[in-house]
């Protein structure tokens, strides 16, 4: 397995300083942000793409550095009924697969999408329960008219690209946000499809990650990995449940809270999940993902850095039992 970082939060630095900064810490892997909410400070395909000489350079400094490009990553809401936003995600998500190929990257991380509830609507519909009816009726239309469609068609288009893997973060607020929902698009699209695995935003939920790590290994399903923490209020949620929409700043009153690893979670749970994901054949890299509003980011990026250092298996699985 190998220690890596998503370098959206290093932002205000070039992609020179960034390397510099990682590869001093350790760090193995980057993973870049090229559109989407994750934004390009970075990396900007509309630029990459249109200047052979930048694309060259920027390549170079990758090179140079030694560090390994583990995914590109271009979250975004494809399916937003609203046209413009949908087009202006879309956009984004055609170039980061165009980038993909000039890079020799074959994963691209990403949501599933959330369309509305009908062609006029103007704002996505996350459907969360079967009554009323209608909640069934809005996500037959969802999967059957939307979202089906559109991956079948992205995936036809990424092969001529060398994208093979579309990972998902399993999110709430997106048709896929669980292990059901992953393995119901994969079955209906292909191979092609499988998670880009955020514990953070499964244990909110009531998921044991370990689990769910062990269900999408049986599918081969596993592409990417984002080491985030949560925290959980149990005073909270024994009054109101997990479902919270108080903004993210409200920390005291929220019910959960994403942290950096090892403030929601301790030792012994974050080497269940690298045991789990060691059982099931993944090798890939645990990419930190901070985004722990109780500290800044450099800070708790270099905690989440040290943390993982000790948890992390490196060396390559043995083929044979040593001792026996």
């Amino acid at each position: 397995m190998k220690l890596g970082v998503m370098a959206v939060l290093l932002g205000d630095k070039t992609l020179k300083e960034v390397c510099d900064y990682l590869v001093e810490q350790g760090v193995q892997t980057i993973e870049i942000g090229c559109g989407g909410f994750p934004g390009k400070a970075i990396c900007d395909p509309d630029i990459l793409l249109n200047d052979a000489a930048k694309l060259a350079e920027f390549k170079q400094i990758i090179q140079d550095s030694g560090l390994e490009i583990s995914a590109l990553s271009c979250h975004g809401n494809y399916l937003h009924p609203n046209k413009e936003i949908a087009a202006s995600f879309e956009h984004d998500f055609v170039n980061a697969i165009k980038l993909a190929k000039e890079l020799n990257v074959d994963t691209i991380n990403c949501f599933s999408g959330c369309p509305g509830d009908c062609e006029e609507s103007k704002r996505p519909n996350w459907v969360t329960c079967p009554w009323p009816n209608d909640f069934g009726e809005i996500l037959e239309w969802q999967w059957n008219e939307k979202l089906i469609p559109y991956w079948k068609e992205k995936v036809a288009f990424a092969k001529e690209y060398g994208v093979t893997k579309f990972a998902f973060e399993m999110h709430p607020g997106f048709c896929v946000y669980n292990v059901e929902t992953l393995l119901k698009l994969r079955a209906a699209v292909g191979p092609e499809i499988g998670a880009n695995f955020d514990p953070s935003h499964l244990v909110w939920q009531g998921v044991d990650p370990v689990a769910a790590i062990k269900a999408l290994g049986k599918e081969n399903a596993i592409f990417h990995f984002h080491a985030k923490d949560v925290t959980v209020d149990p005073y909270i949620t024994a009054v109101n449940g997990v479902l919270d929409t108080k903004p993210f700043t409200d920390e005291i009153n929220r019910a959960w809270l994403f942290r950096s690893v090892g403030y929601g979670k301790d030792y012994a749970y974050w080497k269940g999940v690298v045991s789990a994901l060691r059982l099931i054949g993944y090798d890939g890299a645990l990419s930190i993902e901070h985004e722990d509003s109780l500290m800044t980011p450099l800070e708790g990026l270099e905690k989440a850095i040290a943390f993982l250092k000790e948890v992390i298996i490196f060396q390559p699985k043995m083929t044979e039992v040593w001792w026996a």
